[in-house]
């Protein structure tokens, strides 16, 4: 038996804007954005009201950083977990992933490194030239003759 709740979910307004959503997000990013400016040529309030939902639902950040945003890794995404059927393509391929992934992570140690080294020799180079500017004797004000 269905309650009035479960019903209004599967027909009605809500479930025809549930199932537009459904469409929307399975269409991508580019979707939404096509359906909000639609909305602001023809009823700016509903294109209005569709702007303020893929902001506040998070729909307008790019997928990349909602990637690195959520902490998960292409491999933890869902589109390279699937099974091949063949286990020992499975096998490499879960294999060179992860060293991949330790690679990208030594990459991105070694970038790190670089950056600090950089910012450490700027600093010191702007340590060293405030010493000899404080150790520099002070300029002897010129005299005017006239």
């Amino acid at each position: 038996m269905q309650t009035a709740a479960s019903s209004m979910d599967t027909s009605g307004f809500f479930g025809w804007l549930h199932r537009a959503e459904a469409w929307l997000d399975d269409k991508g990013q580019g979707a939404w954005i096509a359906v909000m400016v639609l909305g602001f040529i023809f009823v700016w309030p509903l294109g209005l009201a569709l702007l303020a939902y893929m902001i506040w639902s998070n729909k307008m950040i790019c997928s990349s950083k909602r990637r690195k945003s959520s902490g998960r890794s292409f491999r933890s995404s869902g589109r390279m977990t699937r099974s091949s059927g063949n286990a020992a393509f499975d096998a490499y391929r879960s294999d060179r992933l992860q060293r991949l992934e330790q690679e990208q992570e030594n990459f991105e140690a070694f970038l790190q490194r670089l950056r600090d080294a950089r910012d450490k020799a700027e600093f010191d180079q702007f340590m060293d030239e405030r010493a000899q500017a404080a150790a520099a004797p002070p300029d002897e004000p010129e005299t005017r003759t006239t």
